[in-house]
């Protein structure tokens, strides 16, 4: 499976404070100990639907990494740190 990530996607990211790398994200799916939630809100539907979850970096940076599984690849939509509220929700319904 490859990690597919567009060049919107990726101008969204590198404009985030601190930016987002793709090296980032790809170290959350490695460290990611909890499971994966579906963001269910009507504003983000897709089809598939998106999935979501929270991991550190192999450096302690915690972000929260939106992606659609596809049969042969995984696109990301989103990744940035997370709030508290969001943190609560994944160790709550993630873990």
């Amino acid at each position: 499976m490859a990690l597919i990530i567009s060049r919107k996607v990726m101008a969204k990211l590198a404009s985030k404070d601190p930016p987002v790398s793709k090296e980032e994200i790809e170290q959350c799916f490695v460290n990611r100990t909890g499971g994966y939630l579906m963001d269910l809100r009507e504003e983000h539907t897709s089809d598939p639907p998106t999935r979501w979850f929270i991991a550190e970096t192999h450096f302690g940076r915690k972000l929260k990494v939106a992606f659609i599984p596809t049969d042969e690849d995984i696109v990301i939509r989103s990744a940035f740190e997370p709030n508290a509220q969001e943190i609560s929700i994944y160790l709550k319904f993630g873990s």
